[in-house]
């Protein structure tokens, strides 16, 4: 039993984990709290449940289509409701930031309809797998991969190529990459386009997983995903993924050892959060900044 929840904890922490990737590349650069990203997330979701079963189109390439909309969608979503904003105070963009988040759920509802769909899991992820007595689908070996993998391809870039060195410099220091030659408004978009495609990714990941899909079904998940890049240090990549896998983990393993605390399981990331910011605000792999004045 120890043993299948322990998958079960893993696989829920690499989908937290992938979203908080995208909320803290945003965050890094920006310092913007994205608040619609849990609603991208759902986006992606739904863009891949019409492809699959209303398009002709493989299911395998529908997963590579629609997180390449999805980011597209996050592009748009950058350009019209942050990008006129960014010299206003940051309050002013974290209400866009939440109006944006409020329009796409109740578009959803327009577009979907509030009545939640099942979402058509192939029957290759879908198939059980019995390791030593432990039942295990093939979408729950799946999940941890497609996180690792996109970590070092997404660590790669960063490190690597000049947009991710334009990316790092940004986060550093805003007018001083401005001055040094960079394309500010490029790299920002880019880095929306990367962090909604992976908020996507990890929506498929969930719609094959837990396959019920509702316009409100990014809420919850964009939260805890938000919680987890907090406690592992907004605006660290290695941190969002460690918290989300803290995150996963001490979900499932409340749930099993502590049967009874089952109703309080959503609040198991609101008490750590406020532990973590208790014992150490800045996360635990962030870095405090000092502020010249």
């Amino acid at each position: 039993m120890f043993l299948q929840h322990l998958t079960n904890g893993i696989s829920l922490g690499s989908l937290y984990a992938l979203i908080a990737i995208g909320y803290t590349m945003v965050y890094g650069i920006l310092r913007l709290i994205n608040f619609a990203h849990g609603d991208i997330f759902m986006l992606g979701v739904y863009l891949t449940y019409f492809g699959i079963l209303y398009t002709s189109i493989p299911w395998w390439l529908v997963f590579v289509i629609a997180p390449a909309i999805t980011g597209i969608i996050g592009l748009f979503l950058e350009k019209v409701c942050y990008k006129p904003l960014r010299d206003s105070p940051r309050i002013t963009i974290l209400i866009s930031a939440i109006g944006a988040s409020f329009l796409l759920q109740n578009l959803g509802i327009v577009l979907f309809g509030g009545r939640p769909r099942a979402f058509p899991v192939p029957r290759v992820l879908n198939h059980v797998v019995k390791v030593r007595g432990v039942s295990i689908n093939v979408i729950t070996f799946i999940i941890p991969v497609v996180t690792i993998l996109l970590l070092v391809g997404l660590t790669y870039f960063i490190t690597k190529t000049k947009t991710g060195m334009a990316m790092r410099a940004l986060s550093r220091d805003y007018e001083t990459a401005s001055l040094m030659g960079i394309d500010i408004n490029k790299i920002i978009s880019i880095t929306f386009f990367m962090g909604s495609l992976l908020a996507a990714v990890g929506g498929i990941m969930w719609g094959a997983r837990y396959p019920q899909l509702m316009p409100l079904m990014g809420m919850m998940p964009g939260l805890k995903s938000f919680i987890a890049a907090v406690v592992g240090g907004i605006g660290n990549i290695a941190g969002a993924v460690a918290g989300g896998f803290i995150l996963g983990l001490g979900e499932i393993m409340l749930v099993a050892l502590l049967p009874r605390l089952t109703g309080y399981r959503d609040a198991f990331a609101f008490v750590v959060l406020i532990i973590i910011l208790l014992v150490k605000p800045s996360g635990l792999m962030g870095q405090r900044e000092t502020e010249k004045v």
